[in-house]
């Protein structure tokens, strides 16, 4: 950004106007995306993924640029300058994935319409009638829309088609146990719902053979390669940071982390470091706390009710009073992540839940495959995932992020990656130096698990770029993650496909870490009489912005 001159409110109030008609041309343009934040206006579509449709968005958003461009940012507000910033990169990105990545032609998971029929079937906003029309339409809209995909895709990655084959299978229970309590409640909108429903049934299950058919021929290569790796991470984590200096910084911050953990283990243990000791002593963590398939839920309930409590006890950070519940993972959301916390949208109207999804073992699995998926998220761990996806993690700062409003939506509807998953890694760290306030060996477990995802979420970086830039192979990474992370063998293999299917999001966490504490220790150190509370809540209550915008909000630069 050019340096500012002064605010002139011509400039300032042609520039908010434009800004939000950009991010009302987005959000028409990407209903599903509209839906979960909460803006209720395109309900009733669904984005059309063909060739003919790309090129419409693509005029759309060359025209959003130009008019971006054409702002004087140094006659803005600082908060109008980092918005503008904001915009125009969200912008360039979208224009840049839609003209030259163009997944819509490799990727089948983009095409399939799980995500925009959740939220209106397991939400409570807008009212009932109003949602059950909106997805009337989007069930009649499935069929076209994957003859539409069949016509599109091409050279896929198995992975994808695999993935694909079972998320469009976990659509059933969502579009039949799910919807039918629904339904029971409005029983003049139920008829036309079910008819639309049962051919979206028939359509995703035609859909699904047709993917198993392509599974032969199905040899695209995952791995976006050095330049489209390059040009994505840059859109996506929204900072200065390169490739070589992403892997040069995580690791030789990977090695740091090693040394910090062997000498915990050595601690708890009482004896001496040796080459097998860390992975001793995290087995013996996880015995201590095992977990069943049927114990995984109440065992995250417990640990929201103690964070929750301990958060408050401790002064860390504001906690809104909203609901957080712990929900299975819907089998039409499985595949990728093994838990997330699904907010309400900034722009909901009313107070809704969060919700806090993890998935179990799934039931195909054999023994000794589920028994090495529990002792990955044992007891403990799974206390760690809570303060990760709950307290003070994602819950928290979703919260805050969906109070802010600014002069313009952009921070309400724009929210960066790297901020959201960088806060939820401080926040395990704030967690693990603070303790639960229980008995010390909790405290010392907890701190082990955190150090353990540490590693993880270190190794992520280092995955994301050697498999998209650096031809990494699966067997290299999985002795990374098995020997240096410390990983079960099942968690690894998860990862890998993580990595394949998700460029540049596996960075998010480590590079959003770094910058998130570097950005608190800033400004504890400009202000050091200020309670953590405050530091915490004044880091939050800018929205989701890139970090690095965050630090000219609050004027560290």
């Amino acid at each position: 950004m050019r340096e500012q001159q002064g605010e002139d409110p011509i400039v300032t109030a042609r520039f908010r106007d434009a800004a939000t008609k950009v991010l009302d041309a987005l959000l028409a343009a990407a209903p599903e995306e509209a839906t979960g934040l909460g803006e209720h206006r395109y309900d009733d579509r669904t984005t059309e993924l063909t060739v003919e449709a790309t090129i419409g968005r693509a005029s759309m958003l060359v025209d959003a640029l130009s008019a971006l461009d054409d702002v004087d940012d140094t006659a803005l507000t600082p908060d109008d300058r980092v918005d503008l910033e904001i915009l125009r990169t969200r912008v360039s990105g979208t224009l840049w994935e839609q003209t030259e990545l163009r997944r819509f032609e490799v990727d089948p998971l983009m095409h399939l319409p799980a995500d925009g029929l959740y939220p209106l079937i397991t939400r409570t906003a807008p009212d009932l009638p109003e949602r059950l029309r909106a997805l009337t339409s989007r069930l009649e809209q499935v069929p076209e829309r994957l003859e539409q995909a069949r016509s599109v895709l091409n050279t896929m990655p198995r992975l994808a088609v695999q993935t694909a084959i079972t998320q469009a299978r976990g659509t059933v229970p969502l579009l039949t146990g799910d919807l039918e309590p629904l339904l029971a409640q409005d029983a003049s909108l139920a008829g036309p719902v079910r008819e639309a429903r049962d051919a979206a049934l028939a359509a995703l299950e035609d859909h699904a053979r047709w993917l198993e058919s392509r599974l032969p021929v199905s040899d695209g290569d995952p791995r976006l390669g050095e330049l489209n790796y390059a040009a994505r991470l840059w859109y996506t984590l929204d900072t200065e940071t390169g490739p070589d200096a992403l892997l040069t910084r995580a690791e030789s911050d990977l090695q740091a982390i090693e040394e910090e953990i062997a000498e915990l283990a050595c601690r708890i243990s009482g004896r001496p470091m040796s080459e097998t000791l860390v992975r001793e002593v995290l087995d013996e963590t996880a015995a201590a706390a095992p977990v069943t398939a049927t114990t995984v839920r109440p065992l995250c309930e417990e640990a929201l009710e103690l964070l929750a409590a301990r958060v408050r006890e401790l002064g860390l950070v504001t906690v809104p009073d909203q609901a957080v519940r712990v929900i299975e993972m819907p089998p039409s959301r499985a595949g990728i992540a093994v838990a997330y916390c699904d907010a309400p949208g900034p722009l909901e109207p009313g107070e809704h839940p969060t919700f806090f999804a993890v998935a179990p073992a799934p039931a195909d699995w054999d023994e000794p495959r589920t028994a090495s998926f529990h002792r990955e998220y044992n007891g403990h761990m799974l206390r760690n995932l809570a303060v990760h996806e709950a307290f003070p993690g994602h819950a928290v700062q979703l919260a805050h992020a969906a109070r802010y409003r600014g002069a313009t939506p952009v921070r309400t509807a724009v929210r960066s990656g790297t901020f959201i998953e960088g806060w939820a890694v401080y926040a395990e760290e704030l967690m693990a130096g603070a303790g639960l306030g229980l008995r010390p060996d909790d405290d010392d477990r907890l701190r082990l698990m955190r150090l353990k995802m540490s590693l993880r979420s270190t190794i992520n970086a280092i995955l994301d770029v050697r498999v998209h830039a650096r031809g990494m192979t699966e067997d290299e990474a999985v002795r990374l993650m098995t020997a240096r992370g410390h990983q079960e063998e099942g968690e690894a293999a998860g990862k890998w496909r993580r990595a394949l299917l998700t460029s540049t999001q596996l960075s998010t966490y480590y590079v959003g870490h770094r910058e998130i504490r570097d950005l608190a220790g800033r400004l504890h150190a400009q202000n050091p009489d200020l309670p953590p509370l405050q530091v915490h809540d004044q880091l939050l209550s800018h929205g989701a912005p890139p970090p690095r915008h965050l630090r000219a909000l609050l004027e560290l630069e």
